[in-house]
């Protein structure tokens, strides 16, 4: 990217990583529950599921994240700090979806992650892939005006638009 940088014409920062895109950031208060030990949490829970996608991949049993369907069997603490993140918990682990449940639930064959209190299940989704968003959803083909995309993306196209708060 620096190196682009340095022809574009006008004047500019030494470098396109000292620029500043974007003034108007809020700061989040000091006791903001969604901290850095939250955040660190939650991409640990992505990392384990990360490493049970590249078991899948190599095993031929997905193609890819957003084939995947995921439940996260987690103890109660880790159910709250995931079940912050609501629906955009899919968006974060980057599958078509993602779905919390108690610890004790989990079936048999749930795998055993790496953090304390968490396994996983990863299913192949049998849903339609959405020709804009790639994720796989039940909802693909229901508009007769936009038979390839799935309900959220024409929301984002003819409606209002999803809202996100966190992915």
């Amino acid at each position: 990217a620096d190196e682009l940088w340095q022809f574009l014409p006008g004047e500019r920062n030494e470098s396109v990583m000292l620029n500043t895109w974007y003034e108007g950031l809020t700061e989040l208060p000091a006791d903001f529950e969604m901290d850095r030990a939250y955040w660190e949490r939650i991409m640990a829970v992505k990392t384990s599921v990360n490493k049970e996608m590249e078991n899948l991949r190599a095993a031929k049993a997905i193609g890819g994240n957003l084939q995947a369907e995921v439940t996260l069997y987690a103890e109660d603490s880790l159910v709250a700090d995931l079940s912050k993140l609501s629906n955009e918990l899919r968006f974060v682990l980057i599958t078509s979806t993602a779905s919390v449940a108690p610890f004790v639930s989990a079936p048999a064959d749930a795998v055993v992650t790496e953090v304390a209190g968490l396994k996983l299940k990863v299913v192949k989704s049998g849903h339609a892939k959405c020709a804009r968003c790639w994720h796989h959803r039940e909802d693909v083909g229901v508009n007769p005006e936009h038979p390839e995309i799935c309900g959220r993306c024409v929301d984002n196209i003819s409606g209002a638009g999803e809202v996100r708060h966190y992915a």
